[in-house]
């Protein structure tokens, strides 16, 4: 449960959307945000990762024997599932430090890919660098057999982009394309793919495990959608995961000049989404990640208290564990 504090925190504005996280092109109906999109340099793209903190992450997780489903919080919008019955899964895991100085991770890289021995499947969420990474996700791929679930772009990204068939171990027989409207079935999880409405990516989705212990719920980057009220009746949802960040500064990628960016859901919008997809426990991400657009979660609360939905907030720092 979260404990009530009181801090102070930035009335919305109208500002704009500025830049994105993107291996890829935006779409030309948001030509007027290519400019700014964060699609790393050759360098930052393919750098290895390094942990900070050695192997204790990925050993906590082999080492955990759930009741119902565990879940840890890699920071950005990472996470790995683990169920009662030893499934495993991650969603969008980035252990990439982002193109400094224009994108600066802000919080410790947690594992690294080559130490994860048990892993059943990856999901991403949409095509943005910081979602699909091949120094991030092709390792584990590579070492444990995991099947990697991802829409159209990210494969693309993972095909053409970053060419990860010819750069790591791995065969195409490990890749699936999914679409809104698809079902999924990984151990004992039943995985549907629901939409996502994150403007700035191409074909963005969501995702709902759905376990016998509870349902876990994954946005990736949406902002609140009218679809929401329906999917919130339709699934009864235990655990949910929106991104929400600041307002902020980052240099525009073509003339270096600071542009106000808005990548994720500002407090109202992160609640109205939580409030219409009637989560029980909301947990916030991707507060965490970028120089300039940090934000504190705990103002949330300000913003929650008033409806009924979510009904608590779970508040998580990277490498934190909760339980359904």
């Amino acid at each position: 449960m979260y404990k009530k504090t009181f801090v102070y925190f930035l009335p919305d504005g109208e500002i704009s959307d500025g830049s994105r996280p993107a291996n890829r092109a935006v779409p030309s109906r948001h030509t007027e945000s290519v400019s700014g999109t964060l699609s790393l340099s050759p360098a930052a793209a393919t750098r290895m990762t390094r942990s900070d903190w050695g192997d204790w992450l990925p050993r906590a997780v082999e080492a955990a024997d759930p009741d119902t489903v565990a879940v840890w919080y890699l920071g950005c919008n990472g996470f790995i599932l683990k169920g009662s019955e030893g499934t495993t899964v991650a969603i969008d895991p980035y252990l990439g430090t982002g193109d400094p100085p224009r994108t600066v991770r802000m919080i410790p890289v947690p594992f690294d890919p080559e130490d994860v021995a048990e892993m059943d499947a990856v999901f991403a969420t949409h095509e943005h660098t910081d979602h699909t990474h091949g120094p991030s996700q092709a390792p584990i791929l590579e070492n444990t057999g995991a099947s990697f679930y991802a829409p159209d772009d990210s494969l693309s990204v993972a095909f053409d982009d970053e060419a990860w068939l010819d750069e790591y171990d791995v065969d195409e027989a490990q890749f699936h394309e999914v679409a809104a409207g698809d079902t999924v079935e990984v151990g004992e999880f039943t995985i549907s793919v629901e939409l996502s409405h994150d403007p700035d990516s191409t074909h963005p989705v969501s995702y709902v495990f759905e376990h016998e212990s509870g349902t876990f719920f994954h946005g990736g980057d949406t902002k609140p959608h009218d679809d929401f009220e329906e999917l919130g009746e339709r699934y009864d949802i235990d655990l949910g995961v929106l991104a929400f960040g600041a307002i902020g500064n980052i240099d525009d990628k073509q003339t270096g000049e600071p542009v106000r960016t808005r990548w994720y859901s500002t407090e109202n919008e992160a609640v109205k989404s939580a409030s219409d997809l009637q989560f029980d426990r909301f947990l916030p991400s991707h507060w965490d990640m970028w120089k300039g657009l940090t934000a504190d979660p705990k103002t949330l609360h300000h913003h929650a208290r008033s409806y009924d939905y979510p009904k608590s907030l779970e508040i998580v720092e990277i490498g934190d564990r909760v339980d359904l």
